[in-house]
């Protein structure tokens, strides 16, 4: 499967997965974490329902607090 991810094109060997074996395999831990697929916000609890397809466009941002 190819995905841009986070604006760059990437390709994974499996043929689906969900937001939350996405971000484990890229290693994103952060405790806040904005994602969006195909321009549309995914609800953290709904991570795991959320399916990525071939093609599909997928932002994910970690949210920095600072003074």
């Amino acid at each position: 499967m190819i995905l841009n991810l986070n604006n760059r094109e990437e390709f994974f060997d499996s043929d689906t997965l969900n937001i939350s074996e996405l971000m484990l395999i890229k290693k994103f831990s952060y405790p806040k974490i904005i994602v969006k697929v195909n321009d549309r916000f995914v609800e953290k609890e709904d991570f795991h329902s959320t399916y990525i397809k071939d093609g599909d466009k997928v932002i994910i941002l970690h949210l920095l607090a600072g003074g």
